[in-house]
């Protein structure tokens, strides 16, 4: 090959950054593609330029982004993926570009690392479309984004181990945390401590974490859950009741509820080029390859295990990427730290996970009036009538038969509450295109059987 061969990854977070220094760094001409402005992704999100404040500083991340410049690797912003195709050489990338998402434009590539991370598990309660009811998530782009806080009396609640940050953050930049409402036992965590174990400086930070809060005096409630939020024109306080039998209620006065149940991979462009899931994750060989010739994946797409996990898996698909792409086959003694770190994460996720599972059967406790589709204003009793007299008997079938799920978000956030008030698992939906995209778009596009340029 007398050109250096073309690795399109998509997704600058920590997955994609690495394994686009990994690749580069090899001789692999890379093009990193990625819809926010700026590298980094969440767990990296830098204050916005107009605000002019200092970027975050940290030696993973300084190392990071000097290594773009490095190694010359092509950086494409505010670029939409929302479809990859497979032919017979190459692959083509196709996003849409800018805020307004109006204008298509197509890549093609020798081979492609999906590295597009997860977005946010929510269950719905009532009142939870209020306004100042907003994912734990949003709340923490709030503060690394845009350095504001979401609201002044906070209540941070949910499951799963970002919750902790979270409300660390707000409380530091002056928030009043009324409460953080954990729905995990904490009985369940010496059942998994010889897992948990294998990263004793994630103990240690969570440990760092809970001493912040006490330092701000932060109410911890564990084995609760919110189950309503209350107000009228904007949220003015929440219930919350615990998964014991027996316990009382609270009324916690807030203005702002931060809440979510862990992360979910994002599969979308995963599932149109073809690439076979385990659960909800996509599955990956020892090398990150899925089972689509040319197609790597890394990060939390992958399963969810957070930035340090995603770096490991990223260096190693990048170096897979560079070897293949170049006819060799690799030599996994090359990344042999990153792949010990990686069975070590991937350990370690695997008990938090069982630590932090969402409460069971909380969708069966869901008022029938309450909205579970907020894109089409579909309510939890419209998802039962289709089971129990229409016939629906999965997420799918129910889709169709009351729209839940056909709207901009195309079911990320209530897809998990539709396949639960169905009785089914949580599936993917496989669908043709990642996001919307205008007909204008659809008509411009290349012919893919065109020789490649």
């Amino acid at each position: 090959m007398t050109e250096r061969p073309r690795l399109a990854v998509v997704g600058a977070g920590p997955a994609g950054l690495a394994g686009a220094l990994a690749a580069a760094a090899r001789g692999v001409d890379v093009t990193l593609v990625d819809a926010a402005g700026r590298p980094g992704g969440q767990f990296h999100r830098q204050p916005s330029p107009a605000l002019g404040a200092p970027p975050r500083q940290g030696h993973t991340w300084e190392r990071l982004r000097t290594g773009l410049d490095r190694h010359r690797v092509t950086h494409l912003t505010e670029h939409h993926v929302w479809c990859v195709q497979r032919d017979s050489m190459s692959f083509l990338v196709h996003a849409l570009l800018g805020p307004a998402q109006d204008e298509g434009v197509s890549l093609r590539a020798d081979a492609v690392l999906l590295a597009t991370g997860g977005h946010e598990y929510v269950l719905p309660f009532p009142g939870w479309t209020l306004p100042g009811v907003i994912t734990a998530g949003g709340a923490q782009a709030m503060l690394k984004g845009e350095r504001v806080l979401p609201g002044r009396h906070v209540v941070v609640a949910g499951t799963g181990p970002l919750l902790l940050p979270v409300a660390t953050g707000l409380a530091a930049a002056g928030a009043e945390v009324a409460a953080l409402v954990e729905s995990a036992d904490p009985g369940a965590v010496p059942r998994r401590f010889p897992d948990l174990l294998v990263r004793p400086d994630k103990l240690a930070e969570g440990a760092g974490y809970a001493v912040r809060l006490l330092r701000h005096r932060v109410r911890i409630l564990t084995r609760h859950t919110v189950v309503a939020a209350h107000g009228t024109d904007r949220l003015e306080a929440v219930t919350v009741a615990p998964l014991s039998p027996g316990g009382r209620s609270l009324r916690i006065l807030c203005d702002t509820l931060a809440v979510g149940h862990g992360m979910l991979p994002g599969t979308d462009l995963a599932e149109t080029l073809g690439c076979t899931l385990t659960g909800t994750a996509v599955r990956v060989d020892a090398e990150q390859r899925t089972d689509v010739p040319g197609a790597w994946a890394a990060g939390e797409t992958t399963g969810i295990g957070g930035a340090a996990l995603a770096l490991a898996e990223g260096h190693i698909a990048g170096r897979s990427a560079a070897a293949r792409l170049y006819g060799r086959t690799p030599d996994p003694a090359g990344w042999a730290p990153a792949a010990r770190a990686r069975s070590r994460l991937r350990r370690f996720f695997a008990a938090v996970d069982a630590v932090c599972a969402p409460p069971p059967g909380r969708a069966g406790s869901v008022p029938d009036d309450t909205v579970v589709c907020r894109c089409e204003e579909v309510t939890a009793g419209e998802v039962r009538t289709a089971v129990s007299t229409l016939g629906a008997t999965d997420a799918r079938s129910a889709k169709l038969l009351t729209r839940a799920g056909m709207g901009w978000c195309q079911g990320r956030m209530c897809g998990p509450a539709v396949a639960a008030l169905t009785g089914c698992p949580l599936t993917p939906g496989r669908r043709p295109f990642a996001r919307p995209v205008p007909l204008g778009v659809l008509a411009a596009l290349p012919d893919p059987d065109a020789p490649a340029p």
